[in-house]
């Protein structure tokens, strides 16, 4: 049983890291897949449509970093090594160090579901193995590397702090767009749409969360953080008002009609997302 166990898994990394390799999309900087490992299969659908992001939740549970919403979800052959970093890898192998050829940085964003510090020193121990390919914080320098990982959910930001080299950032929240932690520590500011807008997708936007929106973004900016919205109606509607203001990540749960909507709205699609110009340790 065990060994059987042991192949399926090394036939999983094998099947995602070779369907990872392939002809790319036209890379979507906007574009966040939302628990990406609903799709089918995870990660893969997201790249076979060019986004720049993903979302994936993990537990820490018997020795490994299982990926999933909830308990009842977890499969042991769904390790965040062989759904997310091992395929991650095989393509910044494949493509000259970049997950898309000439494409933007990669962002991983990880939501920790429950013990924080416990699963950090795991996740921490695991993402030593893909240095090379991450983006990371060491010895008073940055050095952007092809995937950017952001720590979301519970979030054990003292142990982050502390961490020499630190291979994550800091999801932060609308409350902390007055933070002094620096970009490299904080590079994204993610929060709730209903938790400061009261507009659903339909018809016109109140000039007034219009305004305000687009306040938000721009604090954001200032201090070379980017922007997410999560649970935002999936209408054209509001995909248009995020685009306009100028928000980093559109966050969706459907991929083919954010990738449609972001290829017809925005012909001229960037190729870089903003990055920090003076890294500090983010005391």
């Amino acid at each position: 049983m065990v060994l059987l166990r042991f192949l399926c898994s090394v036939t999983l990394v094998l099947l995602l890291a070779t369907s990872a390799v392939g002809e790319d999309p036209t890379p979507l900087p906007k574009a966040h897949a939302h628990n990406d490992y609903y799709h089918n299969p995870p990660l893969i659908d997201a790249l076979d449509h060019g986004f720049c992001s993903v979302e994936a939740d993990i537990f820490f549970l018997q020795g490994k970093l299982l990926v999933g919403h909830s308990l009842l979800e977890l499969d042991e052959r769904r390790t965040l090594e062989a759904a997310y970093l091992e395929p991650l890898k095989a393509r910044v192998e494949a493509n000259d160090g970049r997950v898309f050829k000439e494409g933007p940085p990669f962002m991983l964003l990880i939501d920790i579901k429950q013990d924080a510090a416990a699963t950090y020193a795991e996740l921490e121990r695991v993402l030593a193995n893909y240095r090379d390919m991450l983006s990371r914080w060491e010895d008073g320098e940055y050095h952007q590397g092809a995937i950017q990982i952001v720590i979301s959910g519970d979030r054990p930001r003292r142990e982050i702090k502390a961490s020499n080299p630190r291979y994550v950032g800091i999801d932060g929240r609308v409350g902390d767009l007055d933070s002094s932690d620096a970009a490299d520590l904080m590079p994204l500011i993610s929060d709730r749409w209903g938790s400061h807008f009261e507009w659903n997708g339909k018809g016109e936007i109140p000039a007034a969360e219009r305004d305000k929106l687009r306040r938000i973004v721009a604090q954001a900016h200032d201090k070379q953080r980017r922007v997410r919205f999560w649970a935002t109606p999936e209408t054209p509607e509001m995909w248009q008002q995020l685009l306009d203001a100028d928000v980093d990540h559109i966050n969706t749960d459907k991929l083919d009609k954010l990738q449609s909507f972001l290829l017809e709205a925005d012909p001229q699609l960037p190729t870089e997302q903003p990055q920090p110009e003076q890294p500090s340790a983010g005391e």
